[in-house]
């Protein structure tokens, strides 16, 4: 499975539910997680989507190190069971 159809049914199901799963490009700031999940509640994720089986470059790595840092939650989803245990979780309300 490709990771950008796990990334459309993400962005779908948060929407879905209420959410928003924006893309997160930031200009010369390399390794930044591919989406920003905004929950109904009002909490915030990052998330990194991966095809199944893969790893997070060390720049994604790092980056996640630092935005967990600074007090974020940093997610990796490289399933569809894993996008719906995430959405499930999120959207639990």
């Amino acid at each position: 499975m490709r990771e950008k159809v796990i990334e459309r049914k993400l962005r779908e199901s948060v929407k879905a539910k209420g959410g928003l799963a924006l893309k997160f490009t930031s200009p010369g700031t390399a390794g930044v997680p591919d989406r920003i999940v905004f929950a109904p509640d009002g909490r915030v994720f990052f998330v990194e989507l991966k095809a199944p089986g893969k790893n997070m470059t060390p720049r994604q790595l790092k980056m996640s190190v630092v935005l967990e840092g600074l007090g974020h939650e940093v997610r990796v989803i490289d399933s569809m069971e894993k996008v719906k245990a995430f959405v499930d979780e999120i959207c639990s309300a």
